[in-house]
């Protein structure tokens, strides 16, 4: 008999830039998350949870505001001034806070997962490199939001490495392999295409350098949807968030998993059969949670 319960939420709901998941797309996004922390067992990462503001001055440490304030959002208190004229019942939905009945900000919502992870190592003496991996609801201001493809707030894998130069690129190379291995597991055509690190100013000399040396990487399906990327940031977080390794600051380097975008791929090419898709991820070597047999898991069939 089925249970009437799990008929009140669709798989997938979205209205400005805003998402619900209903049972059925959970079941898939619990199952790439098996997959993502199988391969952060595998590398040695432990999983941390990080906090779900960053402080302005640190993120000002990293030259955000100067490059992109247009993706930030901030958490501003609320004015408790009698005068405040806050809203009440009956206010048009769309209705805003102005600045007037606002305080000033002290905080901004993330707009990646891996900041809070730099600023939580931050004057960090290491012994030798460190790997971890968090999960972070994150938020960005953009231009238009497109269902599951751009969002207000979504999620965010990552999976980072700190360390020396050479251990911090083995760590993108295998996970590259990894991604690779799975969208062919999956079914999924996906191109790696160079882009703009986050990190750096787009018009800047270390854009520039980045071009002819890429260190950011996306894999991007056919629909044109980044699902996720390997980001090498050199010593850009080391130096700004004071972490070193043997007298030198630490490199870094993450890979990153926007799992709503994960779900809008799997649904197009699964015809919207979430059980279908949950399946076939659960068929990948290592979907269990354990770091997985390596980089030739069979192909699913087409």
């Amino acid at each position: 008999m089925t249970d009437s319960r799990l008929q009140t939420f669709a798989p997938v709901g979205v209205r400005d830039g805003l998402v619900t998941l209903g049972p059925a797309a959970l079941r898939v996004r619990a199952a790439l998350e098996a997959v993502f922390t199988g391969w952060a067992a595998r590398v040695g990462a432990d999983e941390v949870q990080l906090p779900p503001l960053i402080r302005v001055g640190d993120l000002a440490r990293f030259d955000f505001f100067a490059n992109f304030p247009h993706l930030a959002l901030a958490a501003a208190a609320v004015s408790t001034a009698p005068d405040a004229g806050l809203p009440t019942r009956g206010v048009p939905a769309d209705s805003r806070l102005t600045g007037t009945q606002l305080d000033g900000a002290e905080y901004v919502l993330p707009s990646a997962a891996c900041y809070n992870a730099y600023l939580a190592l931050g004057g960090a003496r290491l012994e030798a490199p460190v790997k971890l991996t968090t999960v972070a609801q994150c938020f960005r201001r953009e231009r238009e939001y497109q269902g599951l493809r751009r969002l207000h707030g979504f999620t965010m894998r990552e999976i980072v490495a700190v360390g020396d130069p050479d251990t911090v690129k083995a760590h993108l190379a295998e996970h590259k392999e990894l991604i690779a291995d799975f969208a062919d597991h999956l079914g999924l055509a996906l191109t790696t295409e160079v882009a703009t690190d986050p990190f750096f100013d787009p018009d800047g000399a270390k854009a520039v350098m980045q071009r002819l040396f890429p260190t950011k990487e996306e894999f991007v399906s056919d629909s044109g949807i980044a699902i996720a990327s390997v980001n090498y940031h050199r010593n850009f977080f080391g130096e700004r968030a004071d972490i070193h390794l043997g007298g030198e600051p630490a490199h870094t380097a993450c890979a990153a998993f926007g799992i709503e975008r994960w779900l809008h791929v799997l649904a197009d090419r699964f015809d919207q059969d979430w059980d279908a898709a949950e399946k076939a991820i659960r068929s990948y070597p290592g979907a269990d949670g354990g770091p997985g047999p390596g980089t030739t898991a069979p192909g699913a069939a087409r």
